[in-house]
Order: structure tokens, then sequence, then C-alpha cells
């Protein structure tokens, strides 16, 4: 991860936030089959799938039929896994175990790095921690760590991964901007899909930002549209542009902040450095600066100068739970998507703490 300035606490990729140090994110763990993290991602999944299938099919009929195991949606799983054919439940069991102990797996490589270690908690999202699948593997996952003595706490992220990467761009806001304003936007960008969404801070409810909410969304699903780069920024500043009129209808007072979320390394000019693999075209090339692009097609928002932060989105689906992990001092999240994404945290400790604990 690239050195970034300690001052700024509105530069790109930034390791020290208002509320935590980000001590590591989009590790890349190797071995000699490859990225260890591709062990624990959604096409993992689907692989074993794949192949408890093929050894079904071996002796009998598919309980699945003929569907290809990534066109079976998750909803579909989770019904056939509570009330469909026993046969496709058992199978799915056999899925759940053998990829939970993939993971436990990751998780214990993860945990050795000098970075990670004495990580209290980690959080799970992605999309297939949304589904019952995805909470049981999560769970199988815990009990495994917990059985070989791993001292470490395993829970999926609360927020839906639809809505999670959004509300953390609040934390990438400086209070005093949010002064005056009721809502930011924010994007979260993935290797399938491209969300937006109004973020709805909700201060007055509570100061630590655990009632923020996303009221007005949108997701693209860019993956099934194939677009070069040029034509998925063209469509992403669409969408930003439709939610600033519905702010406008709904009579809300935007600040004027945009948050990202986005795969790979950021350099603090906000281009990406590496880990953009999987989005629409070359996004890693020096030239290509996702922030200042948009910067320049939407200037102001309200009667101010637009201001972009962009992060990795890991780590900003992560600071949705930051209100949530004032219990522990070192947490991280892991969230299970195209690939699987990873950010490690330390809670900052505010004035009146950090004096107390001067006097000890």
């Amino acid at each position: 991860m690239p050195d970034t300035p300690p001052s700024s606490l509105l530069a790109h990729g930034a390791s020290q936030l208002a509320g935590v140090t980000v001590d590591a994110y989009n590790a890349e763990l190797r071995s000699p089959e490859g990225f260890v993290g591709d062990r624990a991602s959604k096409r993992a999944f689907q692989a074993i799938l794949d192949d408890w299938r093929e050894r079904v099919r071996k002796v009998g009929e598919d309980p699945f039929g003929d569907a290809p195991s990534e066109d079976l949606r998750k909803k579909e799983l989770d019904k056939l896994l509570v009330e469909g054919d026993a046969e496709a439940a058992g199978v799915l069991h056999g899925v759940i175990e053998e990829f939970s102990q993939e993971f436990a797996q990751v998780i214990r490589r993860f945990l050795r790095l000098k970075s990670w270690k004495g990580t209290e908690r980690i959080v799970v999202g992605g999309g297939l921690r949304q589904s019952r699948i995805g909470e049981l593997s999560i769970g199988r996952t815990a009990v495994i760590l917990k059985a070989d003595g791993v001292e470490v706490e395993l829970k999926p992220i609360r927020y839906p991964s639809d809505h999670a990467g959004l509300i953390g761009s609040v934390h990438l806001v400086p209070s005093w901007m949010l002064a005056g304003h009721d809502s930011i936007l924010a994007v979260d960008i993935g290797g399938s899909n491209i969300r937006t969404g109004i973020v709805e801070p909700r201060l007055k409810k509570k100061a630590d930002l655990s009632e923020a909410t996303v009221g007005r969304f949108e997701l693209w699903r860019h993956c099934d549209d194939s677009p070069a780069r040029n034509d998925a920024v063209a469509r992403l500043i669409e969408m930003l542009t439709d939610l600033i009129k519905r702010a406008a209808k709904d009579e809300l007072k935007l600040a004027p902040f945009i948050g990202i979320g986005c795969p790979g390394v950021i350099r603090p000019d906000g281009t990406i450095d590496r880990g953009g693999q999987n989005l629409p075209g070359n996004w890693e090339v020096k030239s290509f600066n996702l922030p200042q692009l948009l910067r320049e097609a939407i200037p102001k928002i309200g009667d101010h100068d637009t201001v972009v932060v962009m992060h990795n989105d890991a780590v900003v689906q992560g600071l949705s739970e930051l209100p949530f992990m004032q219990d522990v001092k070192h947490w991280g999240v892991l969230t299970i998507g195209t690939g699987l994404g990873n950010a490690r945290f330390t809670n900052r400790e505010d004035g009146k703490e950090a004096e107390k604990n001067a006097k000890k």
C-alpha cells in the first residue's frame, strides 16, 4: 500500500482517517496455485458447486438440472436449502462445508500477516454475504476457526451489500463538510456492478453515524454490458447527475462531496496503482483519474465546488461498520465478491481517550 500524506483527511487512499488508521488493504497473498484470496471468492464458491454437481452426475441426475452454476441465483439456492429437494440441499451443505474450510484457511493466512496481527474481529461483506447460504458459510467458518483455537470473531457485515459500500463513504468526509447538509453522494464500484446512492448521515439521530442510511439508490450491472472504460465513466456520471436531480426534488441538502469505493490500491493523486483488473477497460494506466473526471463533469454541487475522495472498495465497505467496532481496537473486513477484498483497521483514540491513556 503506498504511503499517503497523513496531514489531509481528504487524500485519496489515505491511511489516516477521522476514526481509524487503515493498517493495510488489498493484500495480495500468493500460493503456488495463485492468489490465496481466489480460494474464497464468488467464483470459488461456484467452482466448488460445479465440482459437487459433476460428482453427483456420475452416478445419477443432477438435482439442479441443466442450469449452469453461475446462472443459479442466491435466492433460488436459499430456497432449495430450506424447502427444496433434499438431494439438492445435501449438495449445498457439502458446498458450504468445503467453501468454509477454504475460507478458514484464507483467514489463517491473513492473520499471519504482520499488518493483521492482533485482529480481534473480522466482518464479512460482499455479494455472497447477502444470502442464507453466505451467512451459513460465515457461521461455519467461524466455528472451524474457534474449534482450532483461532481467537478471532467472525461476523456478517450488518448492512446489505448494496448499501454497505455506499454508507462507508460518510466516514471519508470530514464532519465540518457535513455542516448545513443532510446527505452526500456515494459510489461503489465492483467487478460486476456499479452502485450509486444518496447517503443520509442522520447526525441528529446519532452523532457516531450509526444511523446512516441509503435513500435513493441505483445499480448498473456493467458486466452484462461489457462497456469500454469511457462508456462506463459516462454512465456513472449520468447516474450521479440523476441522483443530484432527485435530491433536489426530495429537498435534500447535498454536501459538495462524492465518496468512491473502488477496487485496487489507490494512489494519493486518485489513480489506481494495481488491483483494478476486473473493471471495464484499463483503469490502472496513470493517465486515467476517475476523481478528476467526476470533478470536471460535476464541478459544483449546489453553490460549492465538488470534492471527490476515492478509497479502496473493501476499506469503504468496512468503514460502514466503524460505529459498531468501538468495543475492539484492531479489526478487519473481508468482502466476498468477484475477488476477495480485504482491509485491516485500528481504531483511533479521540482526544479525551488519548489524554486519559497518557495519564496512566
